[in-house]
């Protein structure tokens, strides 16, 4: 079991199991956690954990999307027929 004197074995899990989720899980709880602090139907502490844990599931959501897209690949053919692939770009 991972321990980093900075954090603390609890938020050292937490972290590890935010890492395992995937972006769908992550978004359907971050959507949930903005939902109850909107309502404000929980206390102020576990509002304070969730804001915290919803921070860290945005953080993780956003590195998903940055791998995904680095994956992305524009594929094109020639005039040759030849089937070419590259980095799709967005700016563009």
């Amino acid at each position: 079991m991972l321990f980093d004197k900075n954090l603390g074995m609890k938020e050292v899990n937490e972290n590890l199991d935010i890492e395992k989720l995937t972006f769908e899980e992550a978004m359907q709880e971050l959507e949930t956690i903005v939902s109850s602090l909107e309502n404000g139907s929980i206390e102020l502490e576990e509002s304070i954990k969730q804001y915290t844990r919803g921070i860290k599931l945005k953080k993780h959501c956003e590195e998903k999307l940055k791998e995904a897209n680095a994956k992305i690949e524009e594929i094109t053919i020639d005039k040759q027929g030849n089937i070419k692939k590259k980095i799709f770009d967005r700016k563009k």
